[in-house]
Parts: structure tokens; sequence; C-alpha cells
């Protein structure tokens, strides 16, 4: 049975895309680049604070992803 990917993993997942991604153009393209890095981190940082994550909202409605608990739950 295929296992699905639940919102948190796919918000991981995103993040780490996206700080190599800017490392990658911080290095190749120009280096202001890695603020992309300082908001990616700052926003990881304010989710575990907050509990409020942009990416996931966006994830869900477009992806419909679902959460953990309520994969466990299906």
């Amino acid at each position: 049975m295929k296992k699905k990917m639940s919102l948190e993993h796919a918000v991981e997942a995103f993040a780490g895309f996206m700080v190599l991604l800017s490392v990658v153009l911080t290095v190749w393209i120009h280096p202001l680049f890695v603020w992309l890095t300082v908001f990616v981190g700052v926003n990881l940082f304010q989710q575990s604070v907050t509990g409020f994550c942009p990416a996931a909202i966006v994830m869900r409605k477009l992806f419909g992803l679902k959460t953990e608990a309520e994969l466990a739950g299906a």
C-alpha cells in the first residue's frame, strides 16, 4: 500500500528544497539571494513558535494534503 505524504512532511521537504535552491542561487547567480535563505529560516522559526505556516495553508488548498493526525484517523 502506498503511503500518502502528510502536510507536515510536504512543508519540511519544501523548506529544505528552498534552502538548497537559495544556496545555489547565492553561489552561482548573486550573493543577495542569501536573503531567501534568511526568509525561509525566519518562516521556519515563526512557525515553530506560533504554529502558523503560510506554505501549509497553500499546500492544503492547492494539493489537498492532510495532516498526520488526519491521515491516522482516516
